[in-house]
């Protein structure tokens, strides 16, 4: 089934970091749904416009076999009746990238297409938001989906979609298929029904960013390693302050470490909010998860 997902989107490969993915933003709910398709190891595939769903695993399954971007759009719209209605992009692991718009695309409709990206819109407020994208996504440093980001607030600051906002996505995955799900996909962040996605995106990828560094120092905390993992737990608190979870098991690394009075000033906020964490903290210590002997669990619950 087509739909009309008049949309702009960006499709990237970040060598450095090994990761490749896309985003999106449009006036249409859950456009993550139906825009973005990638793959590790393979490459990524973006169909809007009126778009045709099957265009993406379609795309991706041709990648996979090891079809270059360009190959893969004239297979993939040869045999669709409504490619002039169609817009879609493709990239592969290697940063090659193709992108097509077709003729009855509503405008403002156009492409931009470079080693390592595409950049694609249609149905804009103006004829600049395609340019703005490839403009700030070149400008931008860091992280793959932080620079995506940057693109999709550029192509908002040039009017964006003529109707307005309502959803976006960001989708990664890795260049390189590892064979394990969270290395695969390290991110796929959907925002479907918001006055303002971008921002929501913003803040979303924001606490995804503290929740990875939590991660490590639950890691860390595994191995014993209580150096490691306050780093890491100390960082995220600083990412999302406000987050009592992560506020949490900062507070156990301190006591594990046998800073108990450090971890009593993090505790006690936490348990003040929610007096659960501390049963919590008694059966996580039984657990083994955290070595704490009974003189300082008393103290810190």
């Amino acid at each position: 089934m087509n739909k009309l997902v008049t949309t702009y989107s960006i499709i990237a490969v970040d060598s450095k970091h090994g990761e490749m993915g896309g985003a999106v933003q449009s006036h249409y709910f859950s456009v993550g749904s139906v825009v973005l398709w990638a793959l590790p190891g393979a490459g990524v595939v973006a169909t809007q416009a009126m778009v045709n769903p099957d265009l993406g695993p379609s795309g991706l399954k041709l990648l996979e076999s090891g079809f270059a971007p360009e190959k893969v759009l004239k297979k993939i719209l040869d045999n669709d009746a409504g490619r002039r209605l169609r817009q879609a992009a493709v990239i592969n692991s290697s940063g090659e990238s193709f992108a097509y718009t077709g003729k009855n695309c509503i405008a403002e409709a156009g492409h931009l297409t470079g080693k390592g990206y595409s950049v694609q819109a249609n149905m804009m407020m103006r004829n600049t938001v395609w340019h703005a994208m490839e403009r700030a996504f070149s400008a931008a440093e860091g992280r793959l989906a932080e620079r995506l980001l940057s693109a999709l607030e550029a192509a908002e600051g040039e009017g964006g979609d003529i109707r307005g906002r309502q959803s976006a996505c960001i989708r990664i995955v890795s260049t390189e298929k590892k064979g394990e799900v969270f290395k695969d996909y390290p991110l796929d962040l959907r925002v479907e029904d918001n006055p303002e996605p971008l921002m929501e995106m913003r803040r979303l990828l924001n606490i995804h960013r503290a929740y990875e560094h939590a991660g490590s120092g639950d890691a860390a905390l595994e191995k014993n390693n209580i150096e490691k993992a306050l780093a890491e737990y100390s960082y995220a608190e600083k990412l999302d302050p406000k987050n009592n979870e992560l506020k949490y098991w900062h507070g156990l690394a301190l006591a594990g470490s046998g800073r108990v009075e450090d971890a009593l000033d993090i505790l006690r906020e936490v348990y003040k909010n929610n007096s659960s964490w501390r049963e919590l903290t008694r059966r996580v210590t039984e657990a083994g998860i955290i070595k704490i002997n009974a003189e300082t669990l008393k103290k810190i619950i």
